[in-house]
């Protein structure tokens, strides 16, 4: 009989998804657990079932994307309003179509649709989205129109309203996993939870380098007179370095990362002098042998619109970025962004495939099966009128 207790580890195996990830859900209380007496975690399997299609599910299933359809003359008003929200990527369209392909490729977190009463299309194309079943987990937000809200869609009168609402939308009907026991000396964002099970399904740290990124990493380097590129990755207690240019270090511990700062935004973060930046002059990447001065970091998201680290330059010497330097530095981060995005769609159809192939093996191997009985019965038929002719 299967065990009515388990480990963390066989707990992901059912879950299908990573130790890490497992830890993260049982450490944060949304697979019930307790510690034995040598402090390892324990969880019942019923507790695990339950997950299945429970809150686990729905927090490894998040998405922190924003899809806007709306006339281009509004889409600035628009722009606007959602620049106050944090810890989400904004996407934007004019024309419908183009914004079904987008929300088809991966299922945004919300939705938001301008009620334009002469563009019946666009109301129209609400319809249709509210009656998918993928879109089960997406928040509809029609701006512009007093209505009761309806299952997963909300009416909302204008722009002042919608901040809010995507904001609800994004956090979801489902706390996230609690990202630390203790709270650690970093600040992280009010998603870190989501955001670290984002980082475990990327499948991207500590994996071999790849020319991709490295070559990003020098780009950067070179295009901005630094010493030093890296592409971060921030684990619970690591600053893992997935390419690195010009520093020798694999990784530092989560607390000197000055990308916990830059997680925060969706922007650049720059600080142009560590050494006098209450923020960072007791880091031991400033006042110890490193010394480091100068920092520029920009996101790097995943296709779910989770910031999952950044790519950033650092010198030894304080200094500034000019506008073309920070463009430079933003379009190399969206190029990471890309490349990621790459990786995870193709793992995902590497699994669609696997899963698909060892699904038809399984309903093969009975068929196979059957077709032996079958050619074994007309063989042993073949074989008595054989006897009997010569009889």
């Amino acid at each position: 009989m299967d065990k009515d207790i388990l480990t963390t580890a066989e707990a992901a195996k059912i879950l299908g998804v990573s130790v890490r990830t497992a830890q993260l859900l049982i450490e944060g209380g949304s697979i019930p657990s307790w510690k034995t007496p040598g402090g390892h975690r324990r969880v019942y399997r019923r507790d695990v079932l339950a997950q299945i299609t429970g809150p686990a599910q729905t927090a490894m299933a998040a998405s922190a994307r924003v899809i806007v359809i709306a006339r281009p003359e509004r889409m600035a008003d628009y722009e606007a309003s959602l620049a106050k929200v944090k810890y989400c990527v904004v996407e934007r369209y004019t024309d419908v179509y183009a914004a079904l392909l987008a929300i088809g490729s991966r299922l945004p977190a919300a939705v938001v649709i301008e009620a334009e009463p002469s563009d019946a299309a666009r109301l129209a194309v609400l319809e249709s989205l509210r009656s998918d079943p993928a879109l089960g987990g997406t928040q509809f937000l029609v701006v512009g129109r007093s209505a009761a809200d309806v299952g997963m869609t909300r009416f909302i009168d204008g722009l002042p309203a919608l901040p809010e609402a995507v904001e609800n939308a994004i956090r979801g009907a489902v706390e996230p996993p609690a990202p630390f026991e203790t709270p650690p000396s970093f600040p992280f964002p009010a998603n870190e939870g989501q955001r670290l099970l984002a980082l475990e399904r990327s499948g991207l740290v500590d994996t071999p380098p790849e020319d991709a990124f490295d070559r990003l990493t020098w780009l950067a380097a070179r295009s901005l007179d630094a010493p030093v590129a890296l592409l971060t990755l921030l684990t619970p207690t690591r600053q893992w370095f997935k390419s690195r240019y010009g520093l020798d270090m694999a990784d530092t511990p989560r607390g000197w990362a000055f990308c916990n700062y830059t997680i925060l935004q969706r922007d650049i973060m720059v600080a142009e002098n560590l050494a006098t930046d209450e923020r960072f002059v007791e880091n031991p990447a400033v006042s110890g042998e490193l010394g480091f001065r100068f920092y520029a970091g920009c996101p790097v998201v995943d296709p779910d619109g989770f910031t999952l680290g950044s790519l950033c330059v650092i010198d030894t010497r304080p200094r500034a970025l000019d506008d073309t330097q920070r463009q430079i530095l933003a379009s190399l981060a969206a190029l990471a962004s890309d490349e990621i995005k790459l990786r995870v769609t193709d793992r995902q159809l590497r699994r669609a495939v696997e899963h698909g192939t060892s699904r038809g093996s399984a309903a093969a191997a009975p068929a196979r099966s059957d077709n032996k009985r079958d050619a074994e019965h007309r063989q042993g038929v073949a074989t008595r009128k054989e006897g009997v002719t010569q009889g």
